[in-house]
């Protein structure tokens, strides 16, 4: 049995396949960001799912991409957790932007393929390597577009007392804003960067006032001002997008885009479905 699983910090898309690519079962966790989880999180997190604890001794491989495992360090971490769960399958690990190239990039073409979900990601395709020119800092000093920057954006707009006032309003009924709350979610509780993207969905609510206009064309540009614009051939190959973000504000991506004379491809919620051909085709 393999186990092919697509992470965000928020949520984890699971699917468990057999040789042919019959799906076995399908769940979903809390999202598994070694960036921001320690080993106890991680395998609660893993427990808390009866699919996953009762067939961990069933797996054969796990094929995990996932936000946070951009690096060796923290690709090992997370490698080390699953290896001694999931004792009887072999394991690898990959940061969540091979899944999204593996999901939206036809065998052997060139992209550039970009992350817009609870994080941001963009990197280059050539075809067979992955190739990346930012190095992602984390949701306090990058993640430009993503749903935790949106949030921040509406958290700070409502405080300031620049959020219309029916804005206002719905947002008060709507989340829990106590300032201790806010800062207890922020500051001592883990996946702060996920909470701060629960409020994204109120931004594509208003996406057309003039109030979250404004932070969705400011935040598009920055995305593809310092991501996209990196690698010099962004005008030549299509530009495919996953993740909840840039799906639901996909009419916004498509014009900032054709501004930038950008050839826009594929925009998927989410990629685990296209993992599951990706796999059938390369076991």
């Amino acid at each position: 049995m393999k186990l092919l699983v697509d992470s965000g910090s928020t949520k984890a898309d699971w699917i468990a396949i057999d040789d042919n690519g019959k799906v076995i079962f399908t769940t979903q966790s809390l999202g598994l960001n070694p960036e921001v989880l320690s080993r106890e999180e991680i395998i609660n997190r893993l427990d808390d799912k009866f699919d996953i604890s009762h067939n961990k001794a069933k797996a054969s491989k796990l094929y995990f991409y996932g936000a946070g495992c951009g690096t060796d360090r923290m690709k090992n971490f997370l490698a080390s957790v699953f290896e001694e769960y999931f004792s009887n399958a072999k394991v690898t690990v990959h940061e969540d932007t091979y899944a999204a190239v593996y999901a939206t990039t036809p065998k052997n073409e060139k992209a550039i393929v970009s992350i817009l979900g609870t994080g941001s990601n963009c990197s280059y395709f050539d075809g067979k390597v992955l190739h990346q020119k930012v190095q992602s800092l984390g949701y306090i000093a990058m993640d430009d577009c993503s749903g935790n920057r949106f949030g921040r954006h509406l958290i700070r707009g409502y405080y300031f007392n620049k959020m219309p006032l029916e804005m206002a309003n719905d947002f008060e009924k709507t989340f829990n804003l106590e300032p201790d709350f806010i800062k207890n979610k922020l500051y001592k509780e883990p996946n702060p960067n996920a909470y701060l993207a629960t409020f994204a969905k109120f931004l594509i609510k208003y996406k057309d006032s003039d109030f979250c206009k404004k932070y969705i064309q400011e935040e598009l540009e920055s995305f593809v001002e310092n991501y996209i614009m990196q690698f010099e051939n962004y005008k030549e190959v299509p530009v495919h997008f996953v993740g909840s973000i840039a799906f639901y504000l996909r009419d916004e991506l498509n014009e900032i885009l054709k501004k930038y004379e950008i050839n826009v491809g594929n925009i998927l919620r989410r990629p685990i479905d296209g993992l599951i051909a990706y796999h059938v085709l390369n076991k």
